[in-house]
């Protein structure tokens, strides 16, 4: 349904203040319309019952079917009151101004939320027809016509009861079309939602991972060279070089964050030109600025050349990063780090393990400990489908465990003298230290 065929029209389909004007004239118009057809009458009470008549009907729209049962009581009375013996009747009946019931039919099938209660106000007003056509002797109220007769009023009472049969249909229609259309706002606000939830999440990732391993190799580089720098300035100069190259490489990923934010562009669209492709042969460059900073990483991967999305080497990655951050800055220079990554069964299998530099593993739960870190890779490796378990070791350290599943590239077939074969599954793994 598009957004031309539900938006209302103005005066077609009055809404609001409008429509509530609208409504109230209508409701006069047929008051009036009552009393005026009740003046025409001779009667002693004709006056006083249209009257009544037409003062009921303004409340028609909010009290129907009590506005439908006051009517015809005193449309009762009218016929009650009438004696065609001779003379000036006290009330005419049947007479113009009962066309106040038909009124106060239609506004019962029109304004009612009952379901059946438009068929009983047809039903009672067909019945009321044929008495007052037909007579009912033990009231003492006399034929006031034949067949055709009933015929007229029958064909005129199915005439206005179809007719707002009709309107209510309809503004049930326009109901279900406004309902609809605030749950599809609802719909797409909650979405919008959740999509910037879903990039401020994302963009938090990449912010903490970013500033908090650079700071940390840079803060244990800025202590080591500060340490060494009078006996040994060599060390202190390889120091500051790891520090000023740690600290362009955030300067670069950050500017990148930073254009995708200003640019607005989000999930792959903006990832595909502005943020840089981490591989796993990058896992070594972090390994060895950690090892510059003081840790013992000892550092395993295997997996198959094209096995990994750049989405999944790039969730290893900062997995890997984070940890030898965290190591930095819980455990300190001196502590080691084991850390193995490899593809098994189709799953990457991600393990990190330190020493804590001998110190007892504190008893902190996981994710209570204020950082972001943690939360950081199970958002990550939740987001790839995988699970995601870290905690102290008995004794000291901690231990990072992942598994991501592997969604394996299609295999490339290449040309060689003796047929083809599967190029991504004979590329050897590799192992690096």
């Amino acid at each position: 349904m598009t957004e031309e065929s539900t938006a209302p029209v103005p005066w077609i389909t009055p809404s609001g203040r409008y429509a509530r004007v609208l409504g109230r004239a209508v409701d006069v118009a047929l008051a009036l319309a009552v009393l005026v057809a009740a003046y025409g009458y001779a009667g002693d009470h004709d006056l006083l019952l249209g009257a009544l008549m037409a003062l009921a009907l303004l409340f028609r729209r909010r009290r129907p079917a009590t506005v439908m049962a006051v009517v015809m009581a005193l449309a009762l009375v009218q016929f009650l009151l009438h004696d065609p013996s001779g003379g000036i009747p006290t009330a005419y009946a049947p007479a113009a101004y009962d066309m106040a019931v038909l009124f106060a039919m239609m506004s019962v099938v029109h304004h009612s939320r009952t379901p059946w209660m438009p068929y009983a106000a047809g039903g009672a007003v067909l019945l009321a027809a044929a008495a007052a056509t037909s007579g009912v002797p033990f009231l003492g109220i006399e034929p006031s016509g034949d067949g055709q007769t009933l015929l007229i009023y029958w064909g005129l009472a199915l005439t206005v009861w179809l007719t707002a049969f009709a309107l209510h249909t309809r503004r049930l229609y326009a109901e279900s079309q406004a309902a609809r259309a605030r749950h599809a706002e609802r719909e797409q606000e909650q979405r919008a939602r959740l999509a910037a939830a879903r990039e401020r999440a994302e963009i938090a990732r990449e912010l903490h991972d970013v500033v908090a391993h650079s700071l940390a190799v840079m803060i244990l580089q800025a202590d080591g060279a500060g340490a060494v720098l009078r006996k040994s300035p060599d060390l202190a100069e390889s120091a500051l070089k790891t520090i000023a190259a740690t600290g362009r490489d955030a300067v670069d990923d950050m500017h990148r964050i930073v254009r995708v934010l200003r640019e607005g562009r989000t999930g792959s669209q903006g990832a595909g030109e502005d943020r840089r492709l981490v591989t796993l042969d990058e896992i070594e460059v972090v390994a060895d600025r950690a090892r510059t900073a003081g840790l013992t990483v000892d550092l395993s991967v295997d997996v198959g050349g094209g096995r990994l999305s750049p989405a999944e080497e790039m969730t290893a990655f900062r997995i890997v990063q984070e940890c030898l951050t965290n190591t930095l800055r819980h455990a300190g220079s001196g502590a080691g780090v084991d850390i193995r990554v490899r593809e098994e069964d189709g799953t990457l299998l991600i393990d990190v393990t330190d020493d804590g530099a001998g110190a007892l593993a504190g008893k902190a739960a996981v994710g209570k400990s204020g950082g972001n870190g943690l939360v950081g890779m199970r958002e990550r490796v939740e987001l790839a489908g995988g699970a995601f378990e870290a905690g102290p070791r008995l004794g000291s350290g901690w231990r990072v465990r992942a598994s991501v599943p592997v969604r394996t590239k299609t295999p490339v077939a290449t040309p060689t003298s003796g047929g083809t074969e599967d190029a991504a599954t004979t590329t050897p793994g590799r192992t690096e230290r």
